[in-house]
């Protein structure tokens, strides 16, 4: 679950990482008089978005007065951000951070994630802050610093003292480095996140560290045990089928094709957009509905797929182990009827009760090929959608 910058502060803040004074706007009122409460100028307004690249999509400005706090905040307030990560749609900014000014001396990079190599959190580290971290992973490696912390013993004194040591840093200047990192490890472990990033990291000229920008993402599997964070959660912010999918505990990720995929189990929906891919096509979607579905369940999954304009055509996938085949007919036959489907599907189903599943289908008097593997399901689905 992603959060914005300031919910992220704040998370961060209690735990000791220190952040600039800010206040969040709804309007440009607001956002006058959290100028004002800072007491001084330049102040910076940040579009509070999902998403990275603000500064390059004109969502971070600096402002010297009130008549400019007020004149940037009803320019962005309201209104579309485009950045990078966005897409040319945008995303639209309902909040602004208003920030002190800071006076830079030096921009880092600091994050803590999970390695999958190692299955450990990861400490990476750099002097090149204020650069997208896979910019300079692919011009500078050697400027990237990583720390493997063994989650049995968690982030130790000595590693934390390297990572500021090889950041450049000396004496109370690394002192201080280590105490934010060793806040960092604690705000990362105890808030169940799945990233902790900073960048950039500040240091100022009157010799401050500051975690001037924040991003937090936090495990969602996690969520049972921080009740106070569900309320974080900004689904204007999501993908709408994806938070419509999260309602019926299915596992469903947007994307950018036109064949909708329904397939029971992460695996085999991974390999159905690959031979989807293989034959031509391109996905819309990654849905599983899982091992133990139920009918209505399917239906659900069946409603929320279509519900994509860009799909052409559906390719579902089933091998029946715990869930019955003819049961996951006849969830796709009765979600068919109840949307009038008019879309081409195509349907390949192995395994428990696979013979009356397919002798659903085909007495269902619906649009429905019938496919018998994998391939020819992925041939067939990419011909119709063409």
């Amino acid at each position: 679950m992603k959060i914005h910058e300031y919910q992220a502060k704040r998370l961060l803040a209690k735990f000791g990482v220190p952040v600039p004074r800010h206040h969040v706007a709804l309007n440009a009122m607001d956002a006058c008089m959290a100028a004002e409460a800072l007491g001084s100028f330049p102040v910076v307004l940040k579009a509070q978005i999902h998403a990275g690249g603000r500064g390059k999509g004109g969502g971070v400005k600096l402002a010297s007065s009130l008549e400019e706090v007020e004149a940037i905040a009803l320019r962005m307030l309201g209104h579309k951000l485009v950045t990078p990560q966005t897409g040319p749609e945008g995303r639209t900014v309902h909040r602004l951070i208003v920030e002190e000014g800071l006076h830079i001396d030096r921009e880092l990079y600091l994050s803590l994630l999970i390695d999958r190599t190692t299955s450990s959190p990861i400490i990476m580290a750099s002097e090149a802050g204020g650069m997208e971290i896979e910019e300079v992973a692919a011009a500078t490696p050697e400027k990237i610093l990583r720390e493997v912390i063994d989650p049995a013993l968690g982030l130790q004194p000595y590693q934390a003292r390297k990572v500021a040591f090889g950041l450049g840093f000396t004496g109370s200047q690394a002192g201080q480095v280590v105490k934010i990192l060793m806040a960092l490890y604690r705000a990362f472990v105890e808030s169940d996140a799945s990233l902790v990033e900073i960048n950039p990291f500040l240091l100022t000229k009157e010799g401050d560290f500051y975690a001037l920008d924040a991003k937090v993402m936090l495990d969602d599997n996690a969520l049972y045990r921080h009740p106070d964070y569900v309320e974080l959660r900004d689904t204007r912010e999501e993908e709408p089928l994806e938070t419509e999918a999260a309602k019926y505990d299915l596992n469903y990720v947007k994307l950018d094709g036109n064949i909708g995929c329904m397939v029971n189990g992460a695996g085999l929906a991974m390999a159905t957009m690959d031979i989807i891919k293989l034959a031509g096509g391109h996905p819309a979607n990654f849905l599983d509905i899982g091992g133990g579905a139920s009918q209505e369940r399917v239906e659900q999954a069946f409603r929320i797929l279509i519900a994509d304009p860009s799909v052409r055509a559906v390719l579902i996938n089933i091998f029946g182990g715990i869930v019955r085949c003819d049961m996951v007919a006849a969830g796709v036959i009765e979600a068919a009827r109840n949307l009038d489907v008019r879309l081409p599907i195509v349907v390949r189903l192995e395994g428990t009760n696979v013979e009356q599943g397919r002798a659903l289908l085909e007495s269902s008097g619906l649009n429905f090929t019938t496919a018998s593997g994998m391939r020819d399901a992925a041939e067939k689905v990419v011909a119709l959608a063409a």
